[in-house]
């Protein structure tokens, strides 16, 4: 596509006549040496010749040839008016006599100007024989007095140019610019060499500095138009679109180091005490901070959306573009690619419009089911000074966990429904002081709102998830899709920075529980509901492939007794004391009790009666999620 629009932009070059004829100021001193040659032959002449000459700058080619034909023939052998008549015969297209005429000139006189006339005649007939005769000409004209006047070096460069010599064409501009450097002929001429060496800017630079030395603006259109300012639009997308993909690259960085430096300064702080709760802003700065940096870090995501669109696209081109410059086109990769492409963009759009139906887990624990549990969790509430939950929604796993359901306002202004998920497997021999430990941590949530934000963070953690399953489902998570590639890379960075926050999170909720009831006894809670998961995972899987190859109905899986299975002791020490990661989501929990350790503890409360109590008939809610679990089995895979 280039060198085509160079080669519009070499044969425009054509009208170097009236170019050369726009710069024709005549040198005065010369000009006076040729009155005083013609006037030792004929002093009458010498103002015709002049008048003439006039008529020639003027572009009046009729008037020029009547005024230097009356001084040819009264001064056949003066050969200034022989090369002035053969070039104003060549304009009005008398080619043989044109030649004829400059090549009498060179024959009285072997000047440059004499030879300059007659390459000229050669290059106005255009014929590429004669355009070879013209440049060997200028070439000789140069070597002689007067051969670095800038009417040869730019016909030299013009001709060069014309016959793809580009070398001469560098050394004549050179000469231009190292003699005239502000002519408007060397600035057109290096115009058209930077356009030549794809220099686009500095070819638009110095034909516009062409214009303000004289140079016609239609002529500057032209050129412009003839490829130049398309090029240039073509450099500035690249540009943009290479300093925006830097930039987002950059952000992309940016925000990776941003949340490993919180991620530090979180730790530190913890060492340092310098977390301890005091009112509900507790975290302080760091809390903001993570806030804001979840927030920012959504934002990015969806921003980064239309330059990975822009990227699939670009990479499907570039592609293309490739097998066009090897030569051969392989159809069914190419078809396959833009299909592909395709499904990619379609199905980001719909990550982005496909709404997901969440449905609460489990089902609602009702007052009159478990009232004593209900006044236990108001207790509670009561002791931190917070609003109680609304409603518990039992489940058949070992979940433990909080979360608010309401308009986004309801939750801003802590007005929406606390909900409570109690899984009923953690739920056998958990002792109610050390549960309510267990239930300040969580109330700690609520109270430092941490159940009143995220939005922004589900919101594209779920997005992501939608476009990642979507390009699965349909093949595209390849290694050359960018935006699988994407999507790998900035879950990656987002997970760090949003499990960053909640790390932060349960570490403030722990300090609340602690200070409230004491670390003995969130520790207790913290390491039963560690225990009993485990315990109950193990029991259930064991009883589900016994009843499955007894065909019998399960046992209560509730109530499974420790002594069918053994100990528990080495699992439990290694889940307690796992190292840390940065893709946890919590502190590890010797983490989490080091990092109460030395609280003072506001109150203790002493109760050992166990959960189980608290509710009218627990017996009846372990025989229902035990059905609930038998139904979901597939004894087809045992």
């Amino acid at each position: 596509m280039r060198n085509a629009k160079i080669t519009l932009l070499i044969l425009f070059l054509v009208s170097f006549n009236l170019i050369q004829g726009q710069n024709n100021h005549r040198d005065i001193q010369k000009e006076l040496k040729l009155d005083k040659q013609l006037e030792s032959i004929d002093p009458s002449l010498v103002e015709t010749f002049n008048a003439g000459t006039k008529a020639m700058d003027a572009n009046n080619p009729a008037l020029a040839d009547s005024l230097f034909t009356i001084v040819y023939l009264k001064a056949p052998a003066f050969d200034p008016v022989l090369r002035r008549l053969g070039t104003v015969r060549i304009d009005q297209g008398k080619t043989i006599e044109g030649i004829t005429l400059c090549k009498k000139a060179v024959e009285i006189n072997k000047s440059a100007f004499n030879i300059l006339s007659l390459a000229y005649c050669y290059m106005v007939d255009k014929d590429s024989a004669n355009l070879s005769k013209a440049l060997t000409l200028l070439k000789n004209a140069e070597q002689l007095p007067d051969g670095n006047d800038i009417s040869i070096l730019s016909y030299l460069a013009q001709v060069s140019l014309q016959q793809d010599q580009i070398i001469e064409v560098r050394q004549a501009v050179d000469k231009m610019k190292r003699l005239y450097p502000g002519d408007m002929l060397t600035l057109y001429y290096s115009a058209m060499l930077s356009a030549n060496d794809k220099k686009w800017f500095r070819a638009k630079k110095e034909i516009l500095l062409a214009q303000k030395a004289g140079l016609p603006a239609d002529t500057v259109d032209q050129f412009l138009n003839s490829g130049v300012n398309s090029e240039i639009l073509q450099l500035k997308i690249e540009i943009y679109f290479a300093v925006i993909v830097g930039a987002w690259i950059l952000g992309l960085l940016l925000l990776f180091l941003v949340g490993k430096l919180f991620s530090s300064l979180t730790l530190k702080s913890i060492g340092m005490q310098a977390l301890q709760p005091m009112d509900g802003k507790s975290g302080g700065w760091l809390r903001s901070g993570y806030k804001f940096l979840i927030n920012a870090g959504g934002v990015y995501y969806y921003l980064s959306l239309p330059i990975i669109l822009i990227l699939v696209v670009a990479l499907v081109i570039g592609i293309f573009y490739l097998f066009l410059v090897m030569g051969r086109m392989p159809v069914q990769l190419m078809l396959i690619l833009i299909l592909g492409s395709a499904g990619t963009i379609y199905n980001m759009v719909r990550s982005l419009l496909v709404k997901v139906t969440y449905t609460d887990p489990g089902r609602e624990l009702v007052n009159d089911e478990a009232p004593g549990l209900y006044a236990l969790t108001g207790q509670v509430a009561q002791v931190m000074g917070t609003r109680p939950i609304d409603e518990i929604r039992i489940t058949h796993g070992t979940d433990l966990a909080v979360y608010e359901k309401g308009t986004r306002s309801e939750k801003q202004h802590d007005r929406a429904r606390r909900i409570l998920i109690l899984g009923t497997g953690i739920l056998k021999d958990f002792k109610q002081n050390d549960f309510k430990a267990v239930i300040a941590h969580e109330y700690g949530h609520f109270s430092h709102r941490d159940t009143a934000g995220g939005e922004v963070a589900l919101r594209v953690q779920n997005d992501m998830n939608k476009y990642v399953y979507a390009l699965y489902m349909a093949n595209q998570a390849t290694l050359w899709n960018i935006a699988f590639q994407f999507l790998r890379l900035y879950s990656f960075i987002f997970r760090r920075i949003s499990h960053g926050s909640t790390r932060l999170q349960e570490v403030l909720a722990d300090r609340v529980a602690a200070r409230t009831f004491g670390t003995t006894a969130f520790e207790n809670g913290l390491t039963y509901v560690i225990k009993r998961e485990i315990e109950f995972h193990s029991f259930a899987n064991t009883e589900i492939k016994e009843a499955v190859e007894s065909k019998r109905p399960l046992n209560n899986l509730y109530e499974l007794s420790s002594q069918r299975i053994g100990s528990f002791d080495e699992e439990l020490n290694k889940a307690i004391h796992q190292k840390t990661t940065e893709n946890d989501t919590h502190p590890s929990p010797a983490d989490r009790f080091r990092f109460i350790a030395g609280i003072n503890t506001l109150s203790a409360y002493q109760d050992s009666a166990l959960v189980t109590e608290l509710f009218t008939n627990w017996e009846a809610i372990t025989d229902e999620m035990t059905k609930k679990i038998e139904v979901n089995v597939d004894r087809d895979e045992y």
